[in-house]
């Protein structure tokens, strides 16, 4: 049987993965911090199997690793995304909270998993398509996600001589509880379980970059090709 380890598997993303990977017949080891989702979670599939750990903690990720087994697959998915409301005023605590959650933590988590991975295996990073633009308000989200992209290519190269492919994900708007709190316009906005095939479908591909919905991931790529000063001004529209 194979084995996928997924962060951040409790909901959203990270929950769609773990069923699609369990339908597949995997091993599936879910991580999250909430027992009572992950417990539910796994009730409903034998091959699941809860990791309890918060990923911002390296004594949480080490007591959670105690039991692994070889990977053929890890996930690194687990984020939040909170908004800088006033750039002025900033809250660098805020900052340092999101920059912690989605990217300090995958250092950590890499620490004591990469050494998991098998030769041959799959490492993956969830970054997002705010790591194409500057946004308003994505200070925090924006920054840590750009820098999750720049370390899965960085890690592409250097785990190559591992036999170990890395991909990094790119995700537009995906219904999630994270996503439900915003309260601005979504465009081409998808499911979860969309989300999930895009991403098995790219890793069983091999793609360096899993971008999604393709369209929607196109047009950020086309509008960053234009001189900055065109998409401030356009970005100050939207703010």
């Amino acid at each position: 049987m194979k084995s996928v380890l997924i962060t951040g598997a409790s909901s959203g993303i990270g929950k769609a993965l773990a069923t699609h990977y369990a339908d597949k017949g995997y091993q599936v080891f879910a991580g999250g911090r909430n027992l009572q989702r992950l417990n539910k979670l796994s009730a409903a599939y034998d091959n699941i199997t809860p990791l309890i750990c918060d990923v911002t903690c390296k004594e949480s990720i080490k007591q959670a690793s105690l039991n692994l087994p070889p990977l053929d697959i890890m996930i690194l998915n687990a984020g939040d995304c909170e908004y800088i409301d006033d750039a002025k005023d900033f809250d660098g605590d805020l900052f340092a909270r999101i920059i912690t959650t989605n990217l300090i933590s995958v250092g950590y988590c890499l620490q004591a998993w990469l050494k998991l991975i098998k030769s041959g295996g799959k490492l993956a990073l969830t970054s997002s398509s705010a790591a194409f633009l500057p946004l308003p308000r994505a200070e925090a989200y924006g920054a840590s996600k750009a820098g999750l992209t720049y370390l899965a290519k960085t890690l592409s190269i250097d785990l190559k001589a591992h036999n170990i492919h890395v991909s990094v994900i790119h995700p537009g708007f995906v219904d999630t509880p994270l996503t439900q709190k915003n309260t601005f316009v979504m465009p081409q906005i998808i499911t979860a379980e969309q989300a999930a095939r895009y991403i098995a479908l790219g890793l069983d591909n091999n793609k360096v970059e899993i971008n999604f919905p393709r369209y929607f991931i196109w047009i950020m790529k086309v509008i960053r090709l234009f001189p900055f000063s065109l998409w401030q001004k356009i970005a100050l529209r939207m703010s």
